[in-house]
């Protein structure tokens, strides 16, 4: 895409942003300096009907709607940075819809032909008209050979090319933001949108969302909480992804809630803990857990589908979870500054007890309070406002953790409006620190250090190191013996010659 179509297609992405009133909100105005808050009043002149119709968040979801795939994604990701925005907009923003009228089915067998290779009949018995249609993909149900009923997910036919267009725009925008606008660069707008980027172009390769279920399909296993489609892998390809049908009702559907038997409250703690049992227990878990990506069935079953976004967490992080909820959970605010420092998420030239009294502020106001009141979500967000006072680095993979908690914590206090997140994760986090900070976990760890230090003296015992020889080259000794010759031999002379005038 050349820069001059870019250009003129962020131009249209700024009309629409001007006229939904979402490039520069009335409700921000009070917080702008003077020349910003003129450039606003000028630029809402030319609003529309849309800028009077919801808050700022919602305004410009609309707009990120209509304009296409990397758009919705920019929008997806903008709703993890609740330190910037505040949460209210970024609670908006993670609401975003991306639905698209779907493409013919002719269209999606001959694509699941020319990907997987072989004709549709060596791998599926049928194959029904689209069920669900986003701007990169659509779902088929289908008939496995075996009879086992599936669901098949297939690339939009162009999509490959629409998204580098808009990436080219989103690259663009980027460049100019850093430019023209001082106060964005806070988001470092360059490295987010190449995330955003990045994200979309491994969406596009359905292998990596098969291998993403199958793995936390695994992770899943080992608790009752939640559970994940099994992968058909003949199925499989890069534009292609055949899993076994989620049996239940989208949570979406209206009527989910109202299955005969459905036990609302079993269901809403199933969901809490197990986002953060993947999380804890297993490093993995599912980023994109709103309610059409969730499947029930009565009593309290739940199959989670959509595998495009994971999370990751490595031991540090999961350390830092889990030592947060439960300082938090215990009043404990000596604890949570503790681990901020251990894990090196906060600089050590910091002031220790000054960050545990700025945790004491975050703290404070969630007891005394109804449980079903204090948002967990919110608590990370302001935990993470907090941090950045202390020169916190906050790492990407806890601004998206943050991000599935609001979302989980919404769609469980949606099922149940009495649900208490903090008892639903209590035997969770309590499991985990029993496990891995009991004193036999410590004794372990302590062994597993030693046995690696045991095995690196053996390593060097088997392969010492090849010593250094310095050699030092002295310098010849015939210079200085010629000289002397030559200086004894022009003496002789000398005498010589005098004994000879004589």
């Amino acid at each position: 895409m050349t820069k001059l179509s870019a250009f003129w297609r962020l131009t249209g992405a700024g009309w629409a942003l001007v006229r939904a009133d979402a490039l520069v909100p009335r409700e921000v105005e009070p917080l702008l300096p003077p020349s910003a808050r003129w450039a606003g009043r000028l630029l809402r002149l030319f609003a529309g009907p849309a800028a009077r119709r919801g808050r700022p968040g919602e305004r410009l979801a609309r707009v990120l709607e209509h304009e296409g795939p990397a758009a919705i994604k920019m929008g997806q990701f903008l709703s993890t940075r609740a330190d910037i925005f505040g949460t209210a907009f970024a609670e908006d923003l993670s609401h975003l819809k991306d639905r698209l009228a779907p493409f013919p089915l002719a269209e999606a067998k001959a694509e699941i032909v020319r990907n997987l290779g072989k004709p549709l009949d060596a791998i599926y018995a049928e194959i029904g008209e689209p069920v669900a249609a986003a701007s990169l993909a659509q779902a088929h149900p289908a008939v496995l050979l075996d009879g086992r009923k599936a669901a098949v997910k297939v690339l939009r036919p162009g999509i490959e090319r629409r998204v580098a267009q808009d990436s080219a725009v989103l690259r663009l925008a980027a460049r100019l933001a850093e430019k023209l606008a001082p106060a964005a660069r806070r988001l470092r707008p360059t490295e987010f949108v190449e995330v955003v980027i990045r994200a979309l172009d491994l969406e596009m390769d359905l292998r990596f969302e098969a291998a993403g279920c199958a793995e936390l399909g695994e992770a899943m296993a080992t608790d009752p909480y939640m559970r994940a489609p099994l992968v058909c892998w003949e199925g499989v390809g890069k534009r292609v992804l055949t899993l076994t049908w989620a049996e239940g009702t989208p949570l979406s559907d209206p009527a989910a809630l109202d299955l005969p038997g459905l036990d609302r409250k079993a269901l809403a703690e199933n969901v809490t803990r197990g986002f953060l049992a993947q999380a804890l227990d297993h490093g993995l878990f599912h980023a994109d857990l709103h309610e059409g990506n969730l499947f029930v069935a009565a009593p309290s079953a739940v199959v989670a589908v959509d595998y495009g976004i994971l999370g990751r967490l490595g031991p540090g992080e999961r350390r830092y979870l889990a030592e947060i909820l439960y300082g938090f959970l215990n009043r404990d605010y000596a604890r949570v500054a503790k681990v901020h420092f251990d894990a090196g998420y906060v600089p050590a030239h910091q002031d220790m007890d000054a960050f545990a009294q700025a945790l004491r502020a975050v703290g404070e106001p969630v007891f005394g309070r109804n449980a079903r009141e204090v948002s967990m979500g919110r608590l990370l967000a302001q935990l993470f406002e907090i941090t950045a006072l202390f020169d916190m680095a906050l790492r990407p993979e806890l601004v998206l953790l943050q991000k599935t908690m609001v979302t989980v914590e919404g769609v469980a206090r949606r099922i149940d409006p009495t649900h208490d997140l903090w008892a639903a994760a209590d035997p969770v986090v309590r499991r985990w620190i029993g496990r891995e900070l009991s004193p036999a976990a410590k004794a372990k760890d302590f062994a597993d250090e030693a046995l690696r230090a045991i095995r690196a003296l053996a390593r060097l015992a088997e392969a010492p190191p090849a010593s250094t020889v310095v050699t030092v080259e002295r310098e010849q000794a015939w210079p200085l013996l010629w000289f002397l010759v030559g200086a004894a031999t022009a003496g002789a002379a000398f005498v010589t010659g005098l004994l000879l005038a004589r």
